[in-house]
């Protein structure tokens, strides 16, 4: 049976080191073995096991109720999902209560995957406090103040590690606060980031030298665009599209070869 690394592991299942070790340390969700130096070793049936965890949480239910469905001893509780963990974040953003929502948000960061976060929690969030009503609009920029903060904190943090440097941009009219949610995934793959917040609608992007360039659009590209896209791949520059609306993907279709 083939043996991993727990780099070796985050790569192979799409999770971020320090979300399998709080799956292991706080939830008893994982069982690696140890080296004689006490690294983590992870086997295929681990491997399985993961892509399992995953998709409990793809269908909502909280890790900490996780375990027990592993070993097939309950149902899942349908009370305690998604919308309940997006229940719990807008009474500390309704309060407001700053600092429990930031502990809450970072939490959730360790323990859930970025793409899960965002889409699942963050996205709808944003949602439901967008509003012309002057209080909403102000706990909405709480929240986003609050995702601006842990998205710096993922940057810095990646920046401790070996990776690819980036440049992240918004292209046109995008939400700015987007761009920091994909800062937020592109971090969590060990990408060195480099962001522009705001948008720009004729970046000059050779100039910065970036390995990789993303890009935050929002809507179907018009002539002009695609003109600019084709004359920036045609230079040599490794550009990819981020939908505003979507879940960023690192796939490799949406790579210039």
């Amino acid at each position: 049976m083939a043996i991993y690394s727990i780099s070796e592991v985050a790569q192979l299942c799409g999770i971020n080191p320090v979300t399998l070790r709080a799956w292991q340390r706080r939830y008893g969700l994982l069982k690696p073995q140890r080296t004689e130096g006490g690294h983590r070793q992870f086997n295929d049936d681990d491997i399985t096991r993961i892509h399992t965890i995953l998709g409990w949480i793809a269908r909502g239910v909280p890790v900490s109720q996780i375990r027990p469905l592993l070993d097939g001893d309950t149902a899942p509780d349908d009370s305690t999902n998604w919308a309940t963990i997006q229940q719990q974040l807008l009474a500390l953003i309704q309060s407001p209560a700053p600092n429990k929502l930031r502990s809450r948000i970072f939490e959730l960061g360790r323990e859930y995957p970025p793409q899960a976060l965002i889409e699942y929690v963050l996205r709808p969030l944003r949602s439901q406090l967008k509003h012309d009503h002057d209080l909403l609009h102000m706990l909405r920029r709480l929240l986003d103040g609050v995702i601006i903060e842990y998205a710096t904190f993922c940057m810095l943090s990646a920046r401790k590690k070996t990776g690819e440097n980036v440049l992240l941009l918004g292209w046109g009219n995008t939400d700015p606060t987007e761009l920091w949610m994909a800062a937020i995934i592109l971090a969590k793959n060990n990408m060195h980031i480099d962001i522009l917040p705001g948008s720009l609608e004729s970046p000059q992007l050779a100039m910065f030298k970036a390995e990789r360039y993303f890009l935050c659009t929002d809507g179907v590209l018009n002539t002009a665009k695609r003109r600019q896209l084709a004359a920036w791949r045609d230079a040599g520059l490794d550009i990819t599209l981020i939908d505003n609306h979507a879940l960023l993907t690192l796939a490799s279709e949406h790579r210039h070869e």
